[in-house]
C-alpha cells in the first residue's frame, strides 16, 4: 500500500479509500445491492490486510446502518487509531428540521447520531455530501468549525459542487478564521472528466485532495462494452454511464488491459491516480477481487500512448451530481 498526505493537510490516508455505500440494510430501502454485516465483514478484513485505513460512509448510506456496520468493523479489525474514517451529513435522514441539509441544527444533531452509530468520539473527516442553498454558508462554516473544536472531527470536508461554491465557502472560512475544507470528493472518472475544467484547478491551487467517487463509473470501464451486472440493472446512478458515445473509451481500456494481461479496471483505476490532484480514489467493492484489483493498480504506471489512447475519445458531459 502507498499513503499520502490528504492534500496539503498533514492527514496522512492510503490511497486507496474503502468506500462503505455497498454495506448495509437492505430494508431501509435505500439500495438492493447492499451487503448486510455479516457478508461485508471478509471486505473490511481484506482491507487491514491489505492496507487500507482510509474508510468512508455516509449517514445516509441504508440510513444509518453503514455506520452501525463501519463501526463494529474497525472495533472487529483494527483499532479506532489505525483507521482514518470519514463519514457525510447532508440528505434526508428523517423529516423533521433538523433531518437534513447544513443547517447549525442539521450539523450538530446529525454529527452526534453519526457517533452513536459509529461507536466512536470523533470522525477524522467530517464532509458536507451536498452544496445547501437554503443555508447561509456562514452559519454551515461556523458550524462545521464548532464541530471540529468541540473534538468530534479531526478536518472536514466537501463533495460534489461547483467550483463557485466550494470557493465562496472556503473564503468564508478564511475570513472568519474558520476550519477549512481540506478535501473534495468529486466524481471522476475516464467517461466523467469534467472537474479537469471544473474543480481541479482551484484545489491544485488551494492544496485540497480530490478523493474521487466513482472512478471506475459505476463499473463501466471495468468490462466490455454492452456487458451489465445486476446493479448496474438497477442502480439509477450507474444509468450516467450508458451514453454509446462512451463505448470507445471502454474500447480502449479494453485493448490497453488486454495487451498488459491485467483487468480492465486496473488500467482505470491507474488512469485516474495518475492525477496529481487525486490523494485516494474511494473503491466500493461487492467482490473481493474489487480492492485486490485496485491495490495492484497502484504498481501500474501507463505509457503517454496508453494514456492519449484512454483521453482521446471524451466527449463532454453535463455533472449530475450537483
Amino acid at each position: 500500500m502507498q499513503y499520502t498526505r490528504l492534500g496539503s493537510s498533514g492527514l496522512k490516508v492510503s490511497r486507496i479509500a474503502l468506500g462503505c455505500m455497498s454495506f448495509g440494510d437492505t430494508s431501509s430501502g435505500f439500495n438492493q445491492w447492499a451487503l448486510g454485516s455479516d457478508d461485508a465483514q471478509p471486505f473490511f478484513q481484506q482491507a487491514v490486510e491489505l492496507g487500507i485505513t482510509f474508510w468512508d460512509t455516509a449517514n445516509v448510506y441504508s440510513l444509518g446502518t453503514s455506520e452501525e456496520i463501519v463501526g463494529r468493523a474497525i472495533r472487529t479489525y483494527s483499532r479506532r487509531e489505525d483507521i482514518v474514517l470519514a463519514t457525510k451529513v447532508h440528505f434526508p435522514m428523517h423529516p423533521g428540521p433538523g433531518g437534513s441539509g447544513l443547517s447549525r441544527k442539521a450539523i450538530m444533531e446529525n454529527i452526534d447520531a453519526s457517533l452513536r452509530r459509529l461507536g466512536t468520539d470523533y470522525v477524522d473527516l467530517y464532509q458536507i455530501h451536498r452544496f445547501d442553498p437554503n443555508t447561509p454558508v456562514e452559519e454551515t462554516m461556523e458550524a462545521l468549525h464548532d464541530v471540529v473544536k468541540a473534538g468530534k472531527a479531526r478536518y472536514i470536508g466537501a463533495s460534489a459542487m461547483w467550483a463557485w461554491q466550494f470557493s465562496k465557502m472556503q473564503f468564508t472560512a478564511d475570513l472568519n478564521g474558520w476550519t477549512r475544507f481540506i478535501s473534495m470528493q468529486d466524481e471522476y472518472n475516464l467517461i466523467m472528466r469534467e472537474e479537469e475544467r471544473e474543480m481541479f484547478g482551484l484545489l491544485a491551487d488551494s492544496g485540497v485532495g480530490s478523493i474521487p467517487f466513482s472512478p471506475l463509473a459505476k463499473g463501466r470501464v471495468c468490462r466490455p462494452w454492452g456487458q451489465t451486472t445486476a446493479r448496474m440493472d438497477v442502480d439509477p446512478v450507474g444509468k450516467r454511464y450508458d451514453q454509446d458515445a462512451d463505448a470507445p473509451i471502454v474500447d480502449a481500456v479494453q485493448r490497453v488491459a488486454e495487451a498488459r494481461g491485467v483487468p480492465m479496471a486496473q488500467v482505470a483505476l491507474a488512469w485516474v491516480l495518475s492525477k496529481p490532484v487525486v490523494s485516494a480514489p474511494i473503491v466500493g467493492p461487492t467482490k473481493l477481487h474489487h480492492l485486490t484489483d485496485a491495490v495492484a493498480a497502484l504498481d501500474l504506471v501507463l505509457t503517454d500512448d496508453e494514456v492519449t489512447a484512454l483521453e482521446e475519445h471524451y466527449v463532454p458531459h453535463i455533472p449530475r451530481s450537483f
